[in-house]
């Protein structure tokens, strides 16, 4: 066997085509820049219009590709001949996989010598789809990790090659586990790279039957249900924390939350009734025990702490105000 510098020489030979979109992708793409492997092209979705102006705005995948003068291809799909003729000329070893947003069909997965590998975050087969990142701290998971995998025409059921654990803590949010997810991605794609043709790597099939799928995130998720447990509630706030920011909703005006504790508490309060108001949170019945929300967002302000809403003085949140839903006050 040939010893570790052999193999990673190896390895930076390779034609690396690199595919992804955000920025997720693009920490992952820099690694293996900085590592010095050979990324002959990438590959992102098309420029969108974004922001109140609706200016194209460029993928941080492209951003970075094209700071290091990489080429960069950006088609709607890849059913189209020329787009996969284009990529075929390309003469990729491999194709590195990351958020990229595009289902590739098989002429795509077959056209790279060895392939393509995906950087998945989670351990699968736990969370396999769109958002395993929010879905595992909504669902309380305790652990969560990197699984890069060689793909295949499933969703997210190619066999594994490598795998890095991580825990989810109490303090974790889907931003913060993000960017923390985002780091150890790319450690463990340079990680494959340096070990291919080893017996490192393990190649293993999914158990299908562990399989959850992670269902893609929208802003109609976001809507609190009052009737879940306190402890639900609490990890729905943090898992969608950035985005899509779990809300309740008060006389049809939505209120954003951020950050909430669980408070054990008995009443004989409507779950979404305000059981009290202070400067060190708005506590609101559930249908187990309570939450106490610490940092919010009104309509048309900024995000802030409870202290500082309460300070203000607005007329919202008030003690025994019941939280309804956003279709009773449609």
């Amino acid at each position: 066997m040939a010893d570790d510098s052999s193999l990673r020489a190896d390895s930076s030979a390779l034609r690396i085509v690199f595919a992804g979109t955000p920025d997720f992708a693009a920490s992952a793409l820099e690694a293996l820049i900085n590592k010095g492997y050979n990324i002959v092209a990438t590959y992102t979705q098309p420029d969108r219009p974004a922001g109140r102006g609706k200016k194209l705005h460029k993928s941080p995948v492209k951003q970075l590709a094209e700071q290091h003068d990489i080429p960069v291809y950006q088609p709607l799909n890849f059913k189209d001949d020329a787009d996969q003729q284009a990529l075929k000329l390309l003469d990729a070893d491999l194709m590195i996989v990351a958020a990229y947003g595009i289902i590739l069909p098989k002429v795509v997965l077959d056209t790279p010598k060895r392939g393509c590998m995906n950087i998945h975050a989670s351990l699968l087969p736990r969370w396999r789809g769109a958002a395993p990142i929010q879905r595992a701290i909504q669902a309380g998971d305790t652990e969560t990790g990197i699984t890069i995998m060689q793909m295949d025409e499933g969703l997210d059921t190619g066999n594994m090659l490598w795998v890095k654990k991580i825990a989810i803590t109490q303090d974790d949010n889907g931003g913060t586990l993000h960017d923390k997810l985002a780091d150890l991605g790319a450690e463990a794609m340079v990680e494959t790279l340096e070990k291919l043709d080893t017996a490192e790597l393990t190649n293993e099939q999914q158990d299908n039957q562990l399989a959850c799928y992670a269902h893609k995130l929208s802003k109609a998720d976001a809507e609190i249900d009052w009737t879940q447990t306190a402890e639900s509630i609490q990890l729905t706030i943090r898992a969608f924390n950035p985005w899509p920011v779990a809300y309740a909703v008060e006389a049809g005006e939505r209120i954003r939350l951020f950050e909430a504790d669980i408070v054990k508490h008995n009443t004989d309060k409507s779950p979404g009734t305000i059981i009290n108001k202070t400067r060190d949170g708005v506590v609101v019945a559930c249908g187990q025990d309570a939450i106490n929300i610490k940092k919010l967002q009104l309509p048309g302000a900024k995000a802030m702490s409870v202290s500082d809403f309460v300070n203000g003085g607005k007329a919202m949140l008030e003690i025994d105000t019941l939280l309804t839903s956003a279709e009773a006050n449609s």
